[in-house]
């Protein structure tokens, strides 16, 4: 028991150390009335993350472009 306690608390330190060393986060307050049309769409969504980022990715593009 106490190996598979001590491989549950490497992994987690491994995995703290990549995210600092790779990721950021974003975060987002929306509004229960304002952004209503907005939360119904994003929690049809499988994928909320990737929802947001092919929406960011469909914009840089079409900058890119005009």
């Amino acid at each position: 028991m106490k190996d598979w306690l001590e491989s549950i608390d490497a992994r987690t330190k491994k995995q703290a150390k990549y995210d600092k060393d790779h990721t950021t986060q974003v975060c987002l307050k929306l509004n229960l009335r304002t952004d209503e049309d907005i939360l119904k769409w994003l929690w049809k969504q499988k994928s909320k993350q990737g929802a947001i980022k092919n929406l960011i990715r469909q914009e840089i593009a079409r900058e890119e472009n005009t």
